[in-house]
């Protein structure tokens, strides 16, 4: 959960140099492909299909089970995104590829933007976040932005900047906590590694490369209840820094001896086991010395799936905040999907995927950066084909309206008492609108008032959360963004169970409605938005 921080108010941003649509990204570039090898993974995007993942994966993810839901239903390619997105790289990869499947342009922060009514456009970065909009083909300068917004990370383990270690005849991965994970969940689990790597090129220029690697590859074995008899009683209380290792391969007398021999890249000294690198090297196709810098996550090679009797849970990990991203990317793809949806449309549709909430949000790409802001600012001086002026930009952020979508708490069936008497989400019942007097999350009485009011006219439940008094609350982007310029702000979510857990669980159906609710939110909303004043 994120730290409160608070924006300078922004001052008028110049312009630069104008970007082309990336319609082939990657596949197309030479550079990337004198390295790629990149195979097709078995992940059928039921909409979007024109071009395989952002990612390079060895080995096949299993399939879950075909279930019958209606062709409104998003839980499917919910799944495959998931199943996509095992890091947040590869989940901005993955909505980057869907919006350019789906007619978004591309654009880049760092060059002029040419931006007409009725157009659709995004950019990424850090290629960890990512700002999509939609500009209606009524739109006037001063008119509203209406946003969602959601981040791409999870916790999880991340390896260290020296990540080798040997212990007892084991190779071992040395890992850092990122966020406040159950940690105990990753115990005995089939874990693997993925996220991003540098590569230099022969022409002596430097390729940023996604890798998955989703065979087991690593496992954090828990101790024989013989030599703990009395964990049941006392609990599970492992030390972070000495018992969360993963053993990646017992220790050989080669991987010794070809470890300084081979490697340059990180000093004389392993600071990876080469046999890491080499798996690497392997997945992307090129020499353990072309690679010069890596980032990567620890993740759960589990696939996610539909469970339950009925199948109607789904089961997996990085629901929060996954399924509030691909939510809200569904929902302003396809409000925006025919020529007609944009022709009546008077203000801006908006989704802000952050990284880095888990941990506070404070870096360039998280939701503590300016990022949002700085794009409704240059959107406003592009359509007004001037700098807009304070009064313009202020007028705009009058008009807006954001949805800070994370996931909520669902009420716990063996812990009832945990939750507030009154206010107990339940699975398969609606959105949860999350309320805080203390400002943990940035919902008031109007913006829940306009919220739930989409919902009611498109009869769509919905559910309220308020934090026991005696109990701390978590916090969200919300707070975050809404201090910024002053943009009114609702919280809200999907209810789940096992929250930060390496395998989380939420119900099929609020997928849907929260789907339903988002892409109504877009629609609808300029309209009820007019029948209200307050000021």
């Amino acid at each position: 959960m994120a730290a409160i921080a608070r924006f300078q108010f922004l001052q008028p941003y110049p312009n630069s140099k104008p970007s082309a649509f990336f319609s082939k990204f990657l596949q197309s570039s030479p550079s990337f492909s004198s390295f790629s090898s990149v195979k097709p993974c078995r992940i059928h995007f039921r909409k979007f299909s024109v071009t395989s993942p952002l990612c390079s994966s060895s080995g096949s993810i299993p399939e879950c089970p075909e279930s019958s839901e209606s062709s409104t239903s998003i839980v499917g390619d919910l799944l495959d995104y998931l199943n996509e997105s095992w890091t947040q790289f590869h989940a901005t990869a993955e909505a980057k590829r869907q919006l350019i499947a789906a007619g978004f342009h591309l654009l880049k922060e760092n060059e002029k933007w040419d931006l007409q009514p009725g157009g659709r456009y995004f950019f990424t970065r850090n290629m960890s976040s990512l700002v999509a909009f939609a500009i209606g083909k009524k739109y006037s300068i001063g008119n509203g932005f209406h946003v969602i917004a959601a981040h791409t990370d999870s916790p999880c383990l991340k390896l260290k900047p020296k990540s080798a270690s040997t212990k007892s005849g084991y190779l071992m991965v040395n890992v850092q906590t990122y966020g406040g994970g159950l940690w105990h969940t990753w115990f005995d689990r089939d874990l693997s590694v993925a996220g991003r790597v540098i590569l230099r090129a022969d022409d002596g220029s430097f390729l940023h490369r996604l890798v998955k690697i989703t065979r087991p590859l690593l496992r954090v074995p828990t101790l024989a209840i013989h030599l703990n008899r009395t964990v049941n009683q006392d609990g599970f209380k492992p030390n972070l820094e000495t018992h969360l290792i993963p053993l990646l391969a017992i220790k050989t007398e080669n991987a010794t001896a070809d470890s300084t021999e081979k490697c340059n890249v990180f000093s004389s000294k392993d600071v990876h086991h080469q046999l890491l690198l080499k798996i690497l090297s392997d997945e992307l196709s090129c020499k353990i010395e072309d690679i010069v810098s890596v980032e990567l996550n620890i993740c759960d090679t589990q696939p996610s799936c539909l469970g339950g009797a009925n199948n109607e849970f789904i089961f997996s990990g990085r629901l929060d905040n996954l399924a509030s991203s691909f939510c809200g990317l569904r929902a302003i793809v396809d409000s925006c999907a025919l020529p007609e949806d944009l022709s009546n449309e008077n203000s801006i549709r908006m989704i802000a995927l952050f990284d880095n909430e888990e941990v506070g949000s404070d870096s360039c790409q998280g939701a503590g950066a300016p990022t949002m802001f700085e794009a409704m600012r240059r959107i406003t001086d592009c359509l007004s084909h001037q700098s807009a002026g304070e009064t313009d930009f202020a007028r705009a952020i009058r008009h807006s309206f954001l949805v800070s979508a994370d996931m909520a708490h669902g009420v716990h069936p063996n812990f009832i008492d945990k939750h507030e008497e009154h206010h107990r989400p339940e699975l398969q019942k609606g959105l949860v609108i999350k309320h805080n007097a203390n400002q943990r999350y940035a919902t008031s009485g109007i913006t829940s008032f306009l919220f739930k009011e989409v919902a009611r006219l498109h009869s769509l439940p919905t559910q309220d959360f308020v934090v026991r008094n005696d109990m701390g609350c978590g916090s969200t982007i919300g707070p975050i963004l809404a201090a910024g310029v002053g943009i009114r702000t609702v919280d809200c979510g999907i209810a789940q169970l096992s929250m930060h857990s390496v395998r989380e669980i939420c119900g099929k159906e609020d997928v849907d409605i929260a789907y339903k609710h988002f892409k109504a939110f877009y629609q609808s909303f300029s309209s009820i938005d007019r029948k209200l004043n307050v000021d």
